[in-house]
């Protein structure tokens, strides 16, 4: 859906069963600590199963279950180079989705 397609759907009420389901999927998502962390840690790296794992401190298997996630979800992309794989963000929204929620999160801090 181009983005002017989603501003009308915005501004005239509900959208139907099939948008509402889809974006429920990628809340579902991102209701994970540990794919939070994924995502946080690939905010403006690239990264390999085994960097991702050292920095959150999870298993390489446990990253690799949740990278599948994130990526079936697309929100993160993979890239290829010989044996090794890379991850990263899928795009800019992803980083923003995050963002926008810490600062509502915060708010509440305050």
């Amino acid at each position: 859906m181009e983005r002017e397609g989603i501003f009308k759907l915005l501004k005239n009420g509900l959208p139907d069963e099939e948008t509402t389901e889809r974006l429920s999927e990628v809340f579902k998502v991102f209701g994970d600590n540990t794919r939070i962390r994924i995502l946080w840690a690939l905010f403006d790296d690239e990264l390999c199963v085994y960097d991702i794992s050292d920095k959150v401190e999870v298993s390489q298997s446990a990253v690799s279950h949740q990278l599948r996630i994130l990526r079936q979800a697309r929100l993160v992309k993979s890239r290829r180079d010989g044996r090794q794989t890379f991850y990263s963000l899928d795009d800019d929204h992803v980083k923003t989705i995050i963002e926008q929620v810490l600062i509502h999160a915060e708010e509440d801090r305050r």
